[in-house]
């Protein structure tokens, strides 16, 4: 380069989205990214976590091989990404399919979220994380025209491109937005991740990823990498009631094993075993916020992935792989307008053209996702209200086989996707350039 001061990068929050956005962009001679995290280690927060086929590739994609590997990844053996059961009789009622020819190491995965972080933190340089660092505000310095980032810690740092990737409360998002806040969605999980011989004793234990569904609740369970077990039970409330249960709860909290076993003391045999075994729970109450009406923020030098861009409540097992196509597309469109070979630094307004290919690439099929969600979660609460008739088990055997294909989400095409992106920009960079030449 000609130019030979670099583009600073900023990438707040290392959870799964900023860590592959900092994996995605490391090659560029030219680009400087540095990762700041407001936790004080670099400890993933949570229990297991599934990929599915997209974000599987794109961990492949970003040369994250060791994410693939069977010790951290479990794959079910039939390859049927979810089966459903009943929760009485333990009958497989349904299961979920891959719709296209997907291979082998692509198959959805279930990890240790710690695991999964841990095999992304490998591709990092360590001396570009840096750690309690929560972001507090940015503005622009007039004289450098840099973002100026400040830290609750009172230091500073700057950065030509911000990306907001912290997570489901965004400091990033309501610094922009203050009206893009979150509210519990009413529904609370469970969680638990232990060595498998805490259950291995149990009879019929089963040996791939099973949801059983009842009619007010379900119960999964899976085994997961490194001899891990997982179960995840849930409970939904009325978020809108002054005396819900869990209203007041925090993600990640300590849970009680005994309220958890009083859920399920009327369920089969087999999953009161497997509760009965289980040796702690945490809450994790799930939350969700509208849509955003743009990515595009900071006058075209800001932007959010993961669940801060598009925090839909946690449903269908998704935000893991979201996550990931973020990173990869937010990556691939800073390389579009600013290629290794370059010799020169963007411009702003390239710099902007950046932020709209990625927000086209992703923001149409993540709002899509939320609205799933909310609406799936509008039909829960109806379902599960006290003026709700009791659910038969008739009912209940076609809920589970008429739900919704989950496949749109799970095989998404974030490359092709990124293709049409570039070609519904230049169409409209276009049509701009017609009508200024008509001025």
């Amino acid at each position: 380069m000609t130019d030979t001061s670099s583009l600073q990068i900023a990438i707040i929050g290392a959870g799964i989205a900023g860590l592959g956005a900092a994996i995605a962009l490391k090659h560029h001679p030219a680009i400087d990214v540095q990762v700041y995290e407001k936790a004080s280690e670099l400890k993933e927060i949570g229990a297991s976590i599934a990929l599915g086929p997209n974000g599987m590739r794109t961990l492949e994609r970003l040369g994250v091989n060791n994410a693939l590997d069977d010790a951290v990844a479990f794959r079910n053996k039939s390859k049927h990404p979810m089966i459903y059961r009943h929760w009485k009789s333990n009958e497989t009622v349904s299961t979920d399919s891959h719709v296209n020819n997907v291979e082998q190491r692509h198959l959805t995965s279930r990890f240790y979220r710690a695991h999964l972080q841990e095999a992304l933190a490998k591709h990092v340089d360590p001396s570009r994380i840096h750690l309690s660092k929560a972001f507090e505000s940015v503005a622009l310095d007039a004289a450098t025209q840099k973002l100026l980032i400040t830290f609750t810690d009172g230091t500073t740092a700057t950065a030509d491109i911000i990306l907001g990737a912290d997570g489901i409360h965004s400091s990033v998002r309501t610094f922009f937005v203050p009206t893009s806040s979150t509210a519990w969605t009413g529904w609370v999980a469970f969680r638990s991740v232990f060595p498998i011989s805490h259950v291995a004793h149990i009879k019929d234990l089963p040996d791939e990823a099973n949801h059983f569904w009842g009619p007010d609740r379900t119960f999964f369970v899976s085994k997961l990498g490194r001899d891990l077990f997982t179960v995840v039970g849930s409970y939904q409330a009325d978020p809108n009631a002054p005396n819900a249960p869990y209203k007041d709860s925090t993600w990640n909290s300590d849970g009680d094993v005994n309220v958890l076993r009083e859920f399920y003391k009327d369920w089969s045999p087999l999953v009161r075993q497997i509760v009965d075994a289980i040796p702690y729970t945490k809450v994790y109450p799930n939350a969700a916020a509208e849509a955003l009406e743009t990515w595009v923020l900071g006058g075209g030098r800001v932007t959010l992935a993961g669940d801060a861009a598009h925090a839909h409540g946690g449903a269908f097992a998704a935000g893991g792989s979201l996550a990931l196509d973020d990173a990869w597309a937010f990556a691939s469109s800073i390389l579009h307008v600013f290629p290794e070979n370059a010799t020169r630094k963007p411009t702003d307004a390239e710099l902007l053209k950046a932020l709209r290919i990625y927000e086209r690439t992703r923001k149409s099929h993540t709002d899509r996702v939320m609205r799933a969600a909310h609406e799936n979660n509008v039909k829960k609460l109806a379902r599960y209200s006290q003026a709700a008739e009791p659910e038969t088990d008739e009912q209940l055997i076609a809920r589970i086989k008429n739900r919704s294909d989950p496949s749109w989400i799970h095989e998404h095409d974030v490359q092709a996707t990124f293709a049409q992106a570039l070609k519904a920009e230049e169409a409209a960079e276009k049509v701009a350039s017609s009508e200024q030449a008509r001025l």
